[in-house]
């Protein structure tokens, strides 16, 4: 199925619904969504957003990027939380390409699976709370989105298979991405050539390093975000339909 949610100016507006759980449950549709900025919501789009009933948007982004390129619109019974999540910033265009880019980014990853405890923590706390639908995106709903999306999948009983091909699913968004970039950017080249992919072999080894130090993903928000089994079950009871 195509999971996309068509905008205009959003690229990689995607519903996580629909995917089956060991368990024999699927996570329900209309429930949980990922995306790119919401900053570039206006006209069409904020109404069709507005259609969606999303209630609560957490966004993943740096301070200072929100400063630069805005947030969501404020809109009535709409909360918004900023929790940024990485904490060493780098620019992904000038990633060398004599490097093992996908390996290069798992490292990222890792990095803010490590430094963003308190905000990931408190993401899944507030996935888990029973609020209405709910968003969480960064700028391309790439990186910091994809990593939360696989937390949050393989915690619900999602199959790494399943976890592994929604995040190759930036792939379809790509192009888009990467004009943006260009057009954002003039006169700047894009050094990597790898910018906007989204292989699933980033998030395969970033969940095998997560498993490698901490047993499962699960043993690693338990451990190191400290997350309870209390909370885990709720995103469970939320997310999950039979």
């Amino acid at each position: 199925m195509d999971r996309h949610v068509r905008f205009e100016r959003l690229h990689n507006f995607r519903d996580l619904g629909g995917y089956a759980t060991a368990d024999g449950r699927s996570v329900g549709y209309g429930t949980l969504y990922r995306s790119d900025s919401l900053s570039k919501l206006q006209g069409a789009d904020w109404d069709r957003f507005l259609a969606l009933g999303v209630r609560t948007v957490i966004d993943l982004r740096y301070p200072w990027e929100i400063e630069a390129k805005g947030r969501v619109p404020e809109s009535e019974g709409l909360a918004y939380l900023n929790l940024s999540v990485e904490h060493r910033p780098y620019d992904q265009a000038e990633i060398s390409p004599d490097v093992d880019p996908w390996r290069y980014l798992a490292d990222r990853y890792a990095e803010v699976a490590l430094d963003g405890a308190k905000e990931l923590r408190r993401a899944l706390e507030v996935i888990a709370e029973d609020g209405g639908p709910l968003v969480f995106h960064c700028a391309s709903g790439k990186d910091r989105t994809g990593l939360l999306a696989a937390l949050v999948l393989s915690l619900a009983g999602v199959a790494e298979d399943d976890i592994a091909a929604d995040f190759a699913l930036t792939e379809l968004a790509t192009e888009r991405l990467r004009a943006d970039w260009h057009a954002a950017h003039p006169g700047r080249d894009l050094v990597w050539p790898g910018y906007g992919r989204a292989p699933e072999e980033i998030i395969r080894l970033f969940l095998a390093d997560l498993a490698a130090a901490y047993g499962s993903v699960q043993g690693y928000v338990t451990g190191h975000l400290g997350v309870d089994e209390e909370t885990i079950d709720r995103l469970r009871a939320r997310l999950l339909t039979s």
